[in-house]
């Protein structure tokens, strides 16, 4: 099962691009019929005026330049994904660190990177599992160096092989200040065209637009 991350920002789509053509097509093909049916079906004795005509074949020029526009406008979405697709074919293979869903595999570690904030004195690593279920609470070194999540609950059992979700709770005299989302280093597998724009593919089966990794980096050697 595919895992999707995506950011909030509303932008341009394929999808959406293609959803406005389509409805620009109908407009223009309805449109095209009502004045062919209002010429065909008129009164021979009282026939359209010519300022009449003039108008409505400027509106339907209007319309049909309109549509020839969309679809350049999507022609060239087109070229623009495929031109960062292959912009970043190099990444594949590469470790990318993002905040996202992290696969852990059932043995292997998962390094992350905890960012608390500058005025906490502690750090809690909060894991949950594809279900939202919290499976584990660990307290994290102060600081941003890479940890190495073990994948354990809370009594030190391995957790199965899965999807889960990291985030990190910043607390000062055991005040809550600040939940957020926790980066870790995943490896890039293939970078693909979304419906969202272009996007990485991780470890199981997550899926994250590659507008969320922060940096890219040599695989650790094993």
């Amino acid at each position: 099962m595919s895992v999707a991350a995506t950011t909030a920002a509303t932008t341009t789509t394929p999808k959406t691009t293609t959803t406005a053509k389509q409805n620009n097509d109908k407009n223009y093909d309805t449109f095209l019929k009502m004045m062919t049916a209002q010429i065909k079906n008129q009164d021979p004795l009282n026939p359209m005026s010519a300022d009449q005509l003039a108008v409505q074949l400027a509106t339907f020029s209007g319309v049909e330049q309109q549509t020839k526009t969309n679809d350049l406008l999507t022609q060239l979405l087109g070229q623009n994904a495929l031109g960062s697709m292959g912009q970043m074919v190099g990444w594949v293979g590469k470790e990318a660190r993002l905040a996202a869903p992290a696969y852990f595999d059932g043995a292997t570690p998962v390094t992350i990177s905890p960012n608390p904030t500058s005025d906490a004195d502690k750090a809690v690593l909060v894991v949950k599992d594809q279900s939202g279920h919290e499976v584990s609470r660990t307290q994290l070194p102060l600081g941003s160096a890479d940890y190495q999540w073990q994948g354990l609950d809370n009594s030190g059992n391995r957790l199965p092989k899965g999807v889960y979700s990291l985030s990190l709770e910043s607390y000062q005299k055991d005040k809550l200040l600040e939940s957020s989302d926790v980066e870790y280093y995943g490896k890039i597998s293939e970078i693909r065209s979304s419906a969202n724009g272009v996007s990485a593919m991780l470890p199981g089966g997550v899926e994250a637009l590659t507008s969320l990794i922060t940096a890219i980096r040599e695989p650790a050697s094993s």
